[in-house]
């Protein structure tokens, strides 16, 4: 059987981050960041006041005080905004209000409680530090700065950086298209009336979803009988159109593994045995075009396994992101299970109490452990721990490498 590193080398080389794309700046949030952004000019472009006050040359007031107030003649009203720069200057002031750009001269700003706010003359009654209440050019960024790195999921504090900037659009990796599709003729859609053998596909909503949480962009083509035609067909339409392709079903060695079927003659193609439980069959290559193609195991537990191991951070790739991987904590054994061994396993997990930043109590999400097909322990399945090959009992109090699947 391969090893689980060697298989999850080969699907990375696969896929490589997507071209750039210049989107405007209000539709970057959630999108990956393709080329470092640099400060065209000083932040702020100006030196500015923090406070509404009066804008003052500080030798005319270090000695003001309640008993001793100065007066000083206003020049001028500076609202933000104004670009206006009169000269201070002895014995003179400027009303200044928040962000407005400072006259030349001044070297303090007076908060206006600290005067009587008066319109021609004005009263200082406490005298402010040299250089108090000033912004200074430059004080936030310099112009050659880097403000936002390659590779960054861009998220509101981004943007508003980037806005700040003077940018109104930025250079991202695009949203890969990624085509998940669910085979067995046993399937219907959700919401159909079951005839006897039928159940309702889950597969392709799993993976739609998990495709979307990694920021692609999800193709559900949804449910593709066990006919070799029709689904050779499907692959023919979505080669070269989509940047990726997900099926769930069809790979091992049964009669009706219509993905094997269709997908092993293609010279590009390998369908392997990894040495894992869940997740024993799984087929890896590209189309004939070119287009890369997971196909992962049909029951549920092995399609989210699978996804998580070798998966997920194929699409993060694509995505530009460089963060592929989860963190990984220290899972402390609450009630133990046995574990088949030969294959590493993968036991879906929930998280009773976290000792520390790194370390948390688990147990088993569901009674059946890992068993593929075990569809309600995924809706309490918060993580999943990892159980070398070779052990045979899970005891409480052991120690386990975990993933959260939240983070």
């Amino acid at each position: 059987m391969r090893p689980i590193d060697v298989h999850r080398r080969e699907a990375l080389a696969l896929v490589a981050p997507l071209p750039a794309i210049e989107v405007q700046l209000e539709e970057t949030p959630g999108l990956v960041l393709a080329r470092d952004v640099v400060a065209p000019a000083d932040l702020p472009r100006w030196d500015n006041s923090s406070m509404d006050g009066y804008a003052v040359r500080w030798a005319d007031v270090a000695l003001a005080s309640a008993q001793a107030p100065v007066s000083l003649a206003v020049l001028a009203d500076l609202p933000a905004g104004s670009s206006a720069r009169p000269v201070l200057g002895p014995g003179s002031a400027a009303r200044i209000m928040t962000g407005a750009m400072l006259p030349v001269g001044a070297d303090a700003v007076v908060p206006v409680e600290h005067t009587d706010a008066g319109l021609e003359r004005v009263l200082v009654s406490q005298a402010p530090e040299p250089g108090a209440y000033i912004r200074r050019a430059g004080g936030d960024v310099r112009a050659g700065t880097t403000i936002l790195t390659a590779g960054t999921v861009l998220g509101p504090v981004h943007v508003a950086a980037a806005a700040a900037a003077g940018c109104d659009h930025l250079p991202v990796h695009r949203r890969p298209r990624v085509a998940v599709l669910s085979t067995g003729s046993e399937l219907v859609e959700p919401g159909t009336e079951l005839e006897l053998g039928q159940i309702p596909d889950s597969n392709s909503f799993l993976l739609a979803a998990a495709v979307r949480e990694c920021g692609g962009e999800a193709v559900r083509i949804g449910v593709v009988p066990d006919v070799a035609a029709s689904l050779r067909a499907v692959f023919d339409e979505l080669d070269g159109t989509v940047d990726l392709v997900i099926t769930s079903g069809g790979v091992s060695k049964g009669a009706y593994d219509v993905v094997k079927e269709v997908l092993e003659p293609e010279p590009g193609m390998s369908f392997v045995e990894v040495a894992m439980q869940p997740g024993k069959p799984q087929g890896i290559g590209r189309l004939a075009h070119g287009t890369p193609v997971f196909a992962l195991p049909g029951n549920p537990v092995s399609v989210l396994v699978s996804f998580e191991v070798f998966v997920r951070a194929a699409v993060l790739r694509l995505c530009g992101r460089t963060d592929i991987d989860r963190h990984h904590y220290t899972g402390v054994v609450m009630d133990g299970w046995r574990n088949r061994t030969g294959r590493t396993q993968f036991m879906p997990i929930t998280f009773e109490s976290e000792e520390s930043a790194m370390q948390c109590r688990i147990r088993s999400a569901g009674p059946g452990g890992s068993e593929s097909h075990l569809v309600a322990s995924l809706a309490r399945a918060e993580g999943l721990a990892v159980v070398e090959a070779g052990v045979e009992v899970v005891r409480s109090g052991d120690r386990l490498p975990v993933t959260r699947l939240d983070r």
